[in-house]
């Protein structure tokens, strides 16, 4: 580990660009991200005061609008996107027929791309499996720990080492580079979190086996999850012959009621935006919105009684 805690990535930049293009074409989020984006928000109890709004990074993927605002109904959602492409999709996809009445729960009140995020603003920001897909995750922390006002809170997810364990044994039995870039440790991201400037880090796991009834079923939910996006894998395309061979591999593994079973760590997180001391002799850097932020009263933080 650096001593710079930063947490370990080797995601091929130009392999997620292409990754980001075919997930802006998709209709909805996948179940598993919809399903974490469920039970991130059964800790949103942790926060003592409702925030008025919240940032939903990455919103199109995250699929955690219904989620969120069955929690928190009163807080209006600014959703966050890496792309035009995603930007659209995310406004595309709470488009309804011209004789509704009303916004619903959850609908967007804002569009944003990454580098247009008001700075030190948000009291919440959400992302829900996103750090993961970054090919610098210290970068992205920096730029949560700037959309947040002082107090403001942080709330994520991730997949942990655990996740798709037997499938990375399965690539190494047939000789194979892994199948995806490395997971970072939950307590690595945890160092990364303070060295990124946030307090009071909480980091927790959970694991999930899932099964399906075909080797052709998992690798399409798989795709839909991502892609194989490690800097480190094989540069030429598959051929079928290979895609033959995966398949007959996974249908190896089928267990007693001929399902094939692969495992998912969970990783929540979430932290303070706090105050920026400085250490003796060194001298402080303060932008204007956070000289604001530090006269507006706290609404946001966690609950620590």
């Amino acid at each position: 580990m650096p001593s710079t805690a930063e947490p370990p990535s080797r995601v091929h930049a130009a392999s997620l660009n292409r990754l980001l293009a075919r997930l802006s074409r998709a209709e909805q989020a996948p179940w598993l991200h919809q399903e974490t984006a469920r039970r991130m928000a059964e800790r949103l109890p942790l926060i003592r005061e409702a925030p008025r709004d919240w940032l939903d990074w990455w919103g199109h993927q995250g699929g955690s609008a219904n989620a969120v605002a069955q929690v928190l109904p009163k807080a209006a959602r600014r959703v966050v996107e890496p792309t035009s492409a995603l930007l659209e999709a995310s406004r595309r996809s709470q488009r309804r027929p011209w004789w509704s009445i009303g916004a619903r729960p959850g609908d967007a009140q804002a569009f944003h791309l990454e580098p247009e995020v008001p700075a030190g603003q948000a009291q919440l920001l959400w992302a829900n499996m996103v750090l993961h897909a970054s090919p610098d995750p210290s970068a992205t922390m920096a730029r949560w720990q700037a959309a947040l006002d002082i107090d403001g809170f942080l709330m994520f997810s991730t997949f942990g080492p655990d996740t798709l364990l037997e499938l990375r044994e399965l690539y190494a039995e047939e000789g194979w580079a892994p199948p995806h870039a490395p997971f970072t440790d939950m307590h690595d991201i945890g160092d990364a979190l303070v060295h990124a400037g946030f307090a009071d880090p909480v980091m927790d796991q959970e694991h999930l086996v899932l099964t399906w009834s075909s080797p052709q079923a998992l690798l399409a939910e798989l795709r839909s999850m991502g892609a194989q996006l490690d800097g480190s894998r094989p540069p030429g395309l598959r051929t079928p012959r290979w895609r033959d061979r995966l398949l007959a591999a996974l249908a190896r593994r089928v267990d007693a009621e001929g399902r094939i079973r692969m495992s998912f760590e969970l990783v929540y997180g979430h932290a303070v935006k706090v105050k920026p001391r400085a250490r003796r002799g060194e001298p402080v850097t303060i932008s204007v919105e956070e000289v604001r932020s530090s006269l507006r009263k706290p609404r946001a933080g966690p609950d620590r009684s």
